[in-house]
């Protein structure tokens, strides 16, 4: 009897025993990879294909953190700071910290935004550059001034006429100055539109610069969304000669104006490195119709995104927990309904009187309790002012 017991019982904690190694038992420690080995693997990327290089200038050494800590507590323990701080006398001179970040931060904080957007990825490909050199943009609409920073948002009627710029040079060194659009092109692929380029510009002073493009205002088509319109400034080794880019004043065939920024660097690469970058975003706007017709002489462009039709389900002899009419207009003809809304607005609307008042206290006044749920529930919409009915 024992032993019978005992082979029971042997069978019935030894099989599943063996299932249980049989499954999860892998490869020894030496033989099987780590979990760290497993996660390089999913992890890893070609450096050919990674690989990212500077073509500006060196960025500026920011100041160590040790420094930094010790004028900030010098600033702390200033008394005449604190009893001007606490008479509400202190002013801070803001253009002086501007100038300050401009000459230490800016150039990081503006290369982290431009790839954020994509500007060096869309014009130089896998290239890059720390904008070192800062870029003071404003366009005149009128009275007001519309700056150039990051990504703002401008629109076409306030770019219609060419901006101010501004930054700092020696009136002895040459500069090149290019106002690029990589979203707008309507028959190439990774092309851009040259809105403006001027060449050979001695210091600051873009009058007596080559001007080989002449300016062209944004012209995001209709239905496109937003584009970049991107300001690089490149610092010129020598004068160069743009004769074989330059166009006819004015430019107004886009076929001329089709442009690769990534193609122009690798052609000057030698004598070219960019310093200055500033953009900013715009989208349609109704002055560009009249742009369209009068100065370009073509067509308006515009663009619609076909929606596909929703999938609806079919239909149910019996529907259950579903509003009657919102069932049934799901298999309308949508025109028709649009119709019916529209008629039973204006039954109630008199051409020469006034419209009705409106209840007070729309949920006070009972409704018949006869008068089916479906029916009761678009009464309801229609003395609250909510629903389809209110939307013509």
């Amino acid at each position: 009897m024992t032993s019978v017991l005992g082979r029971l019982l042997y069978y019935e904690c030894a099989v599943p025993l063996v299932r249980y190694r049989h499954f999860l038992v892998g490869k020894p420690p030496g033989v099987a990879r780590s979990l760290e080995q497993r996660l390089a693997e999913l992890n890893y990327k070609d450096p050919t294909l990674h690989f990212k290089v500077n073509i500006g200038f060196k960025p500026p050494v920011p100041p160590k953190a040790s420094s930094v800590r010790k004028e900030l507590a010098a600033l702390r323990c200033s008394k005449e700071l604190e009893h001007l701080a606490r008479t509400q006398k202190l002013e801070i001179p803001l253009e002086a910290v501007e100038e300050t970040w401009k000459t230490t931060g800016a150039p990081f904080h503006i290369k982290t935004i431009a790839e954020h957007y994509g500007v060096f990825q869309d014009l130089f490909g896998d290239a890059y550059f720390y904008p070192v050199k800062p870029l003071d943009i404003d366009y005149k609409s009128g009275d007001l001034y519309h700056p150039v920073y990051r990504g703002n948002v401008i629109k076409p009627s306030e770019a219609s006429k060419p901006p101010e710029v501004q930054y700092k040079s020696d009136p002895n060194t040459l500069w090149t100055l290019i106002l690029t659009n990589p979203d707008g092109h309507f028959t190439e692929e990774n092309a851009e539109y040259i809105l403006w380029f001027i060449g050979n510009i001695p210091g600051c002073n873009l009058n007596k610069g080559d001007v080989i493009w002449d300016y062209l205002q944004p012209f995001p088509a209709f239905g496109t969304g937003y584009q970049r319109c991107i300001f690089i400034l490149f610092k010129q080794d020598q004068k160069i000669d743009y004769s074989s880019m330059k166009k006819d004043i004015p430019c107004l065939q886009l076929s001329k104006r089709t442009f690769k920024t990534e193609d122009f660097y690798r052609q000057h690469q030698k004598d070219i490195t960019p310093a200055g970058l500033a953009f900013f975003q715009t989208d349609w706007d109704p002055s560009l119709t009249d742009f369209y017709h009068n100065v370009l002489q073509m067509k308006e462009p515009r663009y619609e995104y076909d929606f596909p039709e929703p999938y609806i389900a079919p239909q149910e002899w019996f529907p259950r927990r579903k509003p009657f009419n919102i069932y049934q207009d799901k298999y309308r003809d949508q025109k028709a309904i649009a119709k019916e809304y529209l008629l039973k607005k204006f039954k109630n609307r008199h051409p020469f009187e006034k419209p009705p008042t409106p209840l007070r206290f729309p949920n006070a006044h009972p409704i018949d309790h006869k008068i089916p749920s479906w029916l009761k529930e678009e009464m309801k919409k229609d003395r609250l002012g909510w629903g389809r009915i209110n939307d013509y």
